[in-house]
C-alpha cells in the first residue's frame, strides 16, 4: 500500500523591515517633482494688472475714435462774458404797508395809492405840490384820481371822517391836518386807514 504524496515544504517568504525596501528593488526611492513656493495672492494680482491694462488699452482706442468722428462738426464759440452776468437792477415797486392788502373798491384803491404816491414822491406842506415834486395829502389824491373830481371829493370825505376818529372833531379839515405835522408819516399812515374805511364801506 502506498502512502499519500505529500507536498514539500515551503521555506516562510522573508519579512521586510519598515522603511527598507522589498527584496529585487534598487534600494532608491522614486524622486519627487518640487513644488514652486509663491504666495497665493500672487496669481490674483497679475490678473487685475491685466485686465487694468486692457481697459487703458481700451479707453485710449475710444478716445482717439472720439477725436476722428468730431473733427468735422464746428462747435461756435462760447461768449463766457454773458455767462454770468448779473440781471439788469429791477426798478423797486412800493410795497403796501405791513396787513394792508390793496382794495378792490374804487374810492378805496385811491386812497391806498394816494398813500403810496406820499411814500415815493415824498411829502410836504403849505401846498399841493412843492418845488420839488412833494405833495400833501390832498396833493396825492388828486394826482392818483387823474382829474376825477368827483372820486376826489368822495375820498377826502373819507379821509376826514377817518382822521376826525382818530383825533376828534376838532380837525377842520385835510389841509389843515396835513399842514400841522412836522413830516408826512401821519398824514400817510391816515391815508391808509382811510383805504381801510372805505373798502369796509364797499366804495
Amino acid at each position: 500500500m502506498q502512502s499519500p504524496t505529500q507536498s514539500p515544504p515551503q521555506s516562510p517568504a522573508p519579512t521586510v523591515a519598515a522603511g527598507q525596501p522589498a527584496s529585487g528593488s534598487t534600494g532608491t526611492a522614486p524622486p519627487v517633482a518640487a513644488q514652486p513656493e509663491g504666495r497665493g495672492g500672487d496669481g490674483l494680482e497679475a490678473r487685475l494688472a491685466a485686465v487694468k491694462g486692457e481697459m487703458d488699452a481700451r479707453l485710449a482706442l475710444a478716445a482717439v475714435a472720439y477725436e476722428v468722428n468730431t473733427a468735422h462738426i464746428e462747435t461756435p464759440p462760447v461768449d463766457w462774458s454773458r455767462i454770468g452776468a448779473p440781471p439788469p437792477p429791477v426798478a423797486p415797486v412800493p410795497a403796501a404797508p405791513p396787513g394792508l392788502a390793496p382794495p378792490a373798491t374804487p374810492i378805496a384803491a385811491l386812497l391806498h395809492r394816494a398813500s403810496l404816491r406820499l411814500r415815493t414822491d415824498g411829502w410836504c406842506a403849505g401846498a399841493l405840490v412843492d418845488e420839488d415834486g412833494h405833495l400833501c395829502a390832498q396833493g396825492a389824491i388828486r394826482r392818483e384820481s387823474g382829474g376825477d373830481r368827483h372820486a376826489e371829493a368822495q375820498a377826502m370825505t373819507v379821509l376826514l371822517e377817518a382822521i376826525r376818529r382818530r383825533f376828534g372833531p376838532r380837525v377842520e379839515s385835510v389841509p389843515s391836518f396835513n399842514d400841522a405835522w412836522g413830516n408826512g408819516r401821519e398824514p400817510t399812515r391816515m391815508l391808509e386807514q382811510a383805504a381801510i374805511l372805505a373798502d369796509a364801506r364797499g366804495i
